[in-house]
């Protein structure tokens, strides 16, 4: 059974950090491009940032310089350090996979963690 369960989202200040994280099973971690999304209330789901197979990194522009993810092949994680969060950071963020197993592609989505930025 495939499972991305993420965790870490909260109650942060401006300013303040948080380290979200996701823990997949039931598939090939490793063969998976890993990416992160958002979607704020009344907005559209929008990509945070992408890891790809070989450790490629990709950020949306609004998050660069403040956000960093990375993975751990070994443990089957993905982690999303957000630093400098800001009130526009407020949003569900849910973890992503994306792959192939065999010829099939697939993709899965966790059931997201609360972010929300306020004074």
């Amino acid at each position: 059974q495939v499972q991305l369960v993420e965790s870490g989202g909260g109650l942060v200040q401006p300013g303040g950090s948080l380290r979200l994280s996701c823990a997949a099973s039931g598939f090939t971690f490793s063969r998976y491009i890993m990416t992160w999304y958002r979607q704020a209330p009344g907005k559209e789901r929008e990509l945070v940032a992408v890891i790809n197979t070989g450790g490629s990194l990709n950020y949306a522009h609004p998050v660069k310089g403040r956000f960093t993810i990375s993975r751990d092949n070994d443990k089957n994680m993905v982690y999303l350090q957000m630093n400098n969060l800001q009130p526009e950071d407020t949003a569900i963020y849910y973890c992503h996979a994306q792959g192939v197993t065999g010829v099939v592609p697939y993709t899965y989505w966790g059931q997201g963690t609360q972010v929300t930025v306020s004074s």
